[in-house]
């Protein structure tokens, strides 16, 4: 059995943080049920390249989800959504603040349905402050947050991640956040409300950069692939053109690193007893480093820093991680069963339980595919009244 069998979870967000929290959810048991607009679908569907016109990051977004329609802005689509509400555990939402409240299924009228329901409010910016009406996207989490300033090359501009990180730090959030909530409510707690606001997620990722801020009043600048705790710590090309990083985040790696590129004779220096004593001559110790891993090959290099017991890792593209014996041991990527294109590979849960295992049944269902059987408590001369009247 797995861990939330038995849960209901309806999804009413788009884009990527809601839709990613479900997808957590669904992983492990629970019955997500995504919510779209009968004539506008999440636009997540189109996102990214598509094959035979279907959009394959839905795919991955939409694992594990029963899909159905219903148009939450006319007042039976709202009725209809409070009678769900009252069989359901959870509900994600992230429409900008107020929104549901203008429908008539704000918080206060989905607990009058459901007392236990856990309410899950993503936004951009949190359900209140000056701010919390303003649009807002992962993008402007990741410039919002400090992390793009800290990201990027010392003499560059900051630099924003190619994917949606800032969402899917806060697709985790939620999902921990809704089982802490299940956890109080099974405890004799009642439902509650969730308010996330996408900003915050990633900035709590970023370590102690506001304690540092607080005691020493200093600003962590952008340090390109280094770093301001230990040296040396980088990216370096390797004589056939591919990549490398290398981490010496222990005193022990450090040294092992510099006896392995030739140059034992720093670690008698008093600056390399500390990790930031090495970070304030990283440029010597990188050019060390560099130089040695710039006339050999890099599977010369990572074999020579395997038998030295220092760390090191190959710099992958997706072709790379496909291939890799490691993630093959792990079973990272899978092939999982979909209605479009018979199977599909995607990355599988990011972490395994020896009892009670997650699983990825079936990637990302066509647009309102399981209508009917979610509505099943409606005859069918009704489901057809409300299709035509567009609130299906």
């Amino acid at each position: 059995m797995k861990p939330l069998e038995g849960v209901r979870v309806l999804e009413l967000a788009t884009i990527f943080a809601g839709p990613m929290a479900g997808a957590f959810l669904g992983d492990f048991g629970a019955d997500v049920i995504k919510l779209e607009h009968p004539a506008k679908p999440d636009p997540a569907r189109w996102h990214g390249p598509a094959k035979d016109g279907i959009g394959l990051w839905w795919k991955v977004l939409g694992r594990n989800k029963r899909t159905a329609t219903l148009n939450l802005s006319h007042p039976d689509g709202a009725a209809l959504l409070l009678r769900l509400a009252a069989e359901t555990d959870v509900l994600i939402e992230n429409f900008r603040p107020g929104t549901l409240e203008r429908w008539g299924v704000g918080p206060s009228e989905l607990h009058a349905a459901n007392p236990g329901l856990v309410i899950a409010r993503i936004s951009g910016f949190g359900q209140f402050g000056p701010y919390a009406s303003r649009p807002g996207f992962g993008t402007l989490a990741e410039a919002m947050s400090g992390f793009a300033t800290a990201t990027g090359e010392p003499d560059g501009p900051p630099t924003l991640p190619p994917f949606g990180l800032a969402d899917s730090i806060s697709g985790l959030a939620t999902a921990y956040a809704v089982m802490l909530a299940l956890t109080a409510r099974s405890r004799g707690g009642s439902g509650q409300v969730i308010d996330l606001a996408i900003i915050e997620p990633i900035m709590a990722m970023l370590g102690p950069q506001i304690t540092w801020l607080d005691q020493l009043g200093y600003v962590q600048p952008r340090l390109g692939n280094r770093s301001n705790n230990n040296a040396p710590r980088n990216t370096y090309r390797c004589a056939d053109g591919r990549w490398v990083a290398v981490s010496t985040s222990s005193h022990s790696i450090a040294e092992r690193v510099m006896r392995l590129v030739g140059r034992p004779e720093v670690i008698a220096e008093p600056w390399f007893a500390s990790g930031s004593g090495r970070a304030a001559h990283g440029e010597l110790l990188d050019k060390a480093v560099a130089d040695w891993i710039g006339v050999r090959g890099r599977d010369e290099v990572i074999a020579a820093f395997e038998r030295a017991q220092a760390a090191i890792a190959p710099v992958y593209d997706v072709r790379d991680i496909v291939a890799d014996p490691q993630y093959q041991a792990l079973s990272t990527v899978i092939e999982v069963h979909d209605d479009d294109f018979g199977s599909v590979k995607m990355q599988n849960i990011p972490f395994r339980m020896s009892a009670t295992p997650g699983e990825i049944r079936f990637a990302g269902r066509a647009h309102g595919q399981d209508t009917a059987e979610v509505f099943g408590f409606l005859g069918p001369s009704e489901l057809d009244d409300l299709r035509e009247r567009g609130v299906i």
